[in-house]
């Protein structure tokens, strides 16, 4: 049987960096963009139709867990979601290396802490997923990375167990998928962004998750 986990009228909020963000159009308020947050949508929607949900995706490409706390007013506060979904922490990884410009585990704690805090003080009704930054080894120096990022995952997790309604292992599920379904360019072309087969899998992940599928 299928779980109508959303009730009528409630807002799902998808926040996150450029996976999330996957090119939606910022003049247009209503915008998902091409990614996962537009298929949990379209999914969900077909599944449970005049079901009065309403999606909203605020993913801002480029974002570290710093500017999440810079858009919490207006971007999850004014909001007033029933449901938030957070994929975090790429960039805070990424900086380190195209930049040399880090965020240490212990910032990057602090500020998703400072984050989930003000949701919980500000937001009570809000249900909470909390969806693992990942990298593939698609491109040769992304294995690299695998230094800066783990400890961050590692921090999700932690904080996912004090916070987090939901939590979805993202970087185990695309790793095990890499190596027993897909090819890491199936998934992912440069390692972070994800293909539409990738886009899908998240969202088919985010649902199953939740006891939609």
């Amino acid at each position: 049987m299928l779980h109508n986990v959303f009730k009528k009228g409630q807002t799902v909020l998808f926040q996150g960096d450029s996976v999330t963000d996957a090119g939606r159009d910022y003049t247009d308020p209503g915008s998902l963009g091409p990614g996962y947050a537009s298929k949990i949508a379209q999914i969900y929607s077909a599944l449970f139709p005049g079901n009065g949900v309403t999606f909203i995706n605020r993913g801002v490409s480029g974002n570290r867990s710093r500017d999440l706390l810079t858009r919490y007013d207006k971007d999850f506060k004014e909001v007033c979601p029933d449901f938030i979904s957070i994929l975090i922490g790429i960039n805070d990884t990424w900086r380190r290396f195209d930049r040399d410009d880090p965020t240490t585990s212990q910032q990057f704690e602090a500020n998703y802490r400072e984050l989930l805090t003000r949701c919980k003080t500000d937001l009570p009704q809000a249900k909470i997923m909390l969806i693992e930054p990942f990298v593939l080894p698609t491109l040769p120096d992304r294995a690299a990375w695998r230094v800066d990022l783990d400890p961050k995952i590692h921090v999700v997790r932690e904080l996912a167990s004090e916070f987090a309604d939901y939590y979805l292992p993202l970087d185990g599920i695309f790793a095990s998928l890499a190596v027993r379904q897909y090819t890491c360019a199936e998934i992912t072309e440069d390692g972070v962004h994800p293909t539409q087969t990738g886009h899908g899998i998240i969202a088919y992940e985010y649902l199953k998750l939740l006891g939609v599928l």
